[in-house]
């Protein structure tokens, strides 16, 4: 496997997971805040999820890789509507965000390992980070808002870079990764990060 921990001098690399996820939420929390209501059921370049199946996958996601920063188990059969619960679901969104870089950010997350296949715990951080950033583009990209990695995001690409290629082999057998597909003629790093997770860097929203 690659070594996507050790420090060669690289942005991504020099940085812990709590900070990129600190920059990749960021990002996230303002494309949340500019969900429409009316968008809830739009399809997403994530083609099992609609808009808010999407947001509610994330609520999931940092509500369980926030007990894994800490050594605790984690429950994925979870499926909550977080979304359901109130029309004030962009502000939770955001407060869970925020716990979750907390967890991230706290003495000793990044070290030994985590979760029911003991994984490096460095590694499992990266897996929330390249959900926090590409499942975000998803969401920008279903209703129309730009997301456009820049300035200190590209050292998550980076760190990204690396968690795909080393995860993307047993990603691909579960089902978690679609097969990778053509990026396209000069395309960006992050474009090239998200093709090589199955997604389509120029999808566009199907027109009703």
């Amino acid at each position: 496997m690659n070594d996507i921990h050790g420090n060669n001098g690289s942005l991504g690399h020099a940085r812990g997971i709590g900070d990129l996820l600190d920059v990749a939420v960021g990002r996230a929390v303002p494309v949340v805040r500019a969900l429409p209501d009316a968008c809830l059921e739009a399809a997403t370049p994530c083609a099992e999820f609609d808009v808010k199946t999407l947001v509610n996958h994330l609520f999931q996601v940092m509500e369980q890789f926030q007990r894994l920063a800490a050594k605790q188990d984690s429950d994925f059969t979870e499926s909550a509507d977080r979304v359901a619960e109130g029309p004030d679901w962009r502000e939770r969104f955001g407060e869970e965000a925020r716990k979750l870089v907390a967890a991230w950010s706290a003495p000793g997350a990044e070290e030994g390992t985590t979760g029911a296949m003991n994984m490096p715990a460095a590694t499992v951080g990266s897996m929330v980070l390249l959900d926090l950033t590409v499942h975000i583009w998803d969401l920008a990209r279903a209703t129309g808002q730009e997301y456009v990695p820049e300035g200190e995001a590209l050292a998550v690409v980076e760190r990204l870079a690396g968690t795909v290629a080393e995860l993307a082999p047993t990603a691909r057998s579960m089902g978690v990764f679609g097969e990778a597909v053509p990026e396209p003629a000069g395309a960006s790093a992050f474009e090239r990060l998200l093709a090589a997770t199955g997604r389509d860097p120029r999808w566009a929203a199907p027109v009703s």
